[in-house]
């Protein structure tokens, strides 16, 4: 790309530490080459800001939109209260203020999806700032029934909402305000409004709101737009770039996903709701050197420490806001094959087990919500020719958009014709005419440096028959578990030996507590008690000699984990991890190495589903979802064994595993030198 940089740009560019993003674009995306590239306002989002009427896919993808909109409609709105916000200083609860705000998005979320699908007063469609949209053959418009004055109620829904956001005492979650601490003020300070998820969200959607029924809010609600504006300039964009205190932003050198999550949400603000001129171009600046410091910090391999589920609020986040960077900019800010993107890109469909599961690491779940934005990495697949990320969002895709999804994720889906002909053979062209019924890609193995995660399967290409999954890494990683060394053994792409994964968020999650969470400790992942002490956290508590073997009969890790634990005398701890393809068997072997004999070490093996216990030395575990059960056995004669019943109570667990999950205990003896193998296989 050719830039032409004045010489404050040239000095700005002098200052930043070009990641790969910056690296491609230079000069092109420093604040005074933005101001003149930017489009306006009316135009600056990649959806028309004239919707009135949506594609011909409209009916069946609102379906669910409309039903829970006309039921809601007329009732009186979700109203977060004190009582529940100051609930997370008194008793550490979170749930109960966020409920109530999420709800209260959403309702506006699905109001301007109904006021989209109606017509105006005038039997017209509704317009925003730009002439509106007609239809043609490319691109045809239906009704979804309603006509006449129809469509205005929903505006004034629509008003509803937005003015309720805006009177409302502060966008940031109560978790995260930085003004409210326990034997002090428990309410947040407006004068210092706190810019975290919640607040950039908020101002995001209501950007995308007043992108595409402007003109309508305008003709029913003058002046609501521009309070609107005051309250996002004030709470959200200048606080963004006034503060460079943001632990958010890693400049400390610790970015996480937080910064691409608010930095694009921020950047549809800016672009939308921001002062025109420089104060606009400077946070749109900001916000793309957010993004290219999130991207910088991934692993070359694209990985996630936090898991695939937390690749949609981090990652995909990047991605998206490289899509209306693009468009915002007219392609003077567009993405070149930037080597960690297509890495990423990669990611979630390289972590699927099979069916709805997937490899939780970290706070995720191995049965994670299916509501994702699966047009995103369908989009970036073919943009980059990447067709298994194509295949795998195609087999994932739902019936219509979600009832609680973002606005802005739900126009963009709308607005792709493609992603919606993708499942419909007779009217989609190319192999992604028959994506409904794809399957998604089941690599044979693969191996993550920058995260030590590794998954093998049995049969390359299939969900069928064994599934070993192994993660090294070290305790210090986001969102951390204290998990060096843990397998998880999955049969028909459902786990047998697993990994809890946790409970629903409380202040306690993220506070000095947080390793009192039994899901958080070593002792309920698949990894040794050694000599009665647990791993401990924090990057310096890691594997060490890490290797791996890929070959076309065996996937094998072997790592030492004796770095991860506490204890005096411990030489080496080796952790041998083997799928065996050709004898359709699963081995994890533990070799250790003392200075002395001493007290005896524990192996902790956590399984899923219903139990049976035969003979000593096996146990059959039979997971969830009707998968074949998994026979687990050892040498009885080398280690006693017992079985600890966990009950879940936590929805958040028990969505996901059912009632309960159950601890395999393999007491070894204390001997100076030793070795043991526990074998897993299909159950015959």
């Amino acid at each position: 790309m050719t830039n032409t940089a004045t010489g404050p740009e040239l000095t700005e560019l002098a200052d930043r530490k070009a990641g790969p993003l910056l690296a491609v674009w230079g000069a092109a995306a420093t604040a005074g080459a933005l101001g003149r590239a930017l489009l306006p306002p009316d135009a600056a989002l990649p959806v028309p800001g004239s919707w009135g009427r949506l594609g011909p896919h409209a009916g069946r993808a609102l379906l669910g939109v409309r039903e829970r909109a006309e039921a809601e409609a007329g009732t009186p709105w979700p109203q977060p209260l004190a009582s529940q916000y100051t609930r997370y200083f008194r008793d550490g609860n979170r749930t109960a203020y966020e409920a109530q705000v999420f709800e209260r998005q959403d309702r506006l979320t699905r109001a301007v999806l109904m006021a989209l699908a109606t017509t105006g007063d005038s039997g017209t469609p509704g317009s925003g700032d730009a002439t509106p949209r007609t239809g043609s053959s490319s691109s045809p418009v239906a009704p979804m029934g309603d006509g006449g004055g129809a469509g205005e109620r929903w505006v004034d829904e629509v008003a509803d909402g937005m003015l309720l956001l805006c009177e409302q005492t502060t966008w940031c979650w109560p978790a995260h305000e930085d003004t409210c601490r326990p034997g002090g003020p428990v309410l947040p300070d407006t004068t210092a409004p706190y810019l975290d998820l919640g607040a950039a969200d908020v101002a995001a959607q209501l950007a995308w709101a007043d992108h595409v029924l402007g003109d309508r809010l305008d003709a029913r609600y003058p002046g609501l737009r521009e309070r609107v504006r005051r309250e996002a300039r004030a709470r959200v964009l200048r606080p963004f770039t006034e503060r460079r205190d943001w632990h958010w932003l890693g400049l400390d050198g610790d970015v996480h996903n937080w910064c691409p999550w608010i930095c694009g949400n921020v950047l549809v603000a800016a672009l939308r709701l921001g002062e025109p001129g420089e104060e606009r171009a400077s946070q749109v600046a900001w916000a793309v050197e957010g993004l290219d410091r999130y991207l910088a910090a991934l692993p070359e391999d694209g990985s996630i420490d936090e898991g695939y589920e937390y690749w949609w609020n981090g990652a995909c986040r990047a991605l998206e806001a490289l899509d209306v960077l693009e468009h915002a900019t007219s392609g003077a800010l567009a993405v070149a094959d930037v080597p960690v993107v297509r890495a990423t890109l990669r990611f979630p469909h390289l972590m699927r087990l099979g069916g709805p599961w997937y490899l939780n690491l970290a706070d995720a779940r191995a049965r994670p919500a299916t509501d994702q934005p699966w047009h995103v990495p369908y989009r970036w697949g073919r943009r980059l020719g990447e067709p298994d990320a194509v295949r795998h969002a195609c087999s994932r895709r739902a019936g219509g958009i979600a009832v609680t999804a973002e606005l802005g994720r739900a126009l963009r889906e709308l607005a792709d014709p493609e992603w919606w002909a993708a499942d419909r053979p007779e009217e989609g062209e190319g192999v992604e005419a028959a994506a409904g019924t794809m399957d998604a890609p089941n690599a044979g193995a693969v191996w993550f440096p920058g995260t030590q995660v590794g998954i093998a399967r049995e049969v390359a290409g299939s969900a069928r028959g064994l599934t070993l999954a192994v993660k090294g890494g070290h305790n210090g990683e986001h969102h951390n578990h204290n998990d060096v060394g843990s397998v998880v053994v999955a049969v028909d792409g459902v786990p047998a030996l697993v990994d809890a994964g946790r409970p629903t968020y409380t202040a306690q999650t993220f506070g000095p507590d947080r390793y009192a969470i039994w899901t958080m400790q070593s002792t309920w992942h698949n990894v040794p008690e050694i000599r009665g002490t647990a791993q401990r956290q924090g990057p310096a508590f890691r594997a060490r000699d890490v290797e791996v073997a890929d070959e076309p009969g065996r996937f094998e890790t072997r790592m030492d984990l004796a770095a991860a634990y506490p204890v005096s005398g411990l030489e080496r701890w080796w952790r041998t991890a083997r799928l065996d393809r050709r004898a359709s068997l699963v081995t994890v072997e533990d070799a250790w190495a003392f200075a002395a004999d001493g007290r005896p070490s524990v192996l902790h093996y956590l399984l899923a589903g219903e139990i049976e216990r035969h003979d000593d030395g096996q146990v059959v575990v039979r997971p969830p979802d009707g998968a074949r059960a998994a026979c687990v056995t050892w040498d009885p004669a080398r280690a006693t064994s017992a079985l600890t019943v966990r009950t879940l109570e936590d929805p958040m667990l028990s969505a996901v595993w059912g009632e309960r999950l159950t601890r395999l205990e393999l007491r070894l003896p204390g001997t100076a030198r030793g070795s043991f193998e526990l074998r897993v296989e299909v159950h015959p």
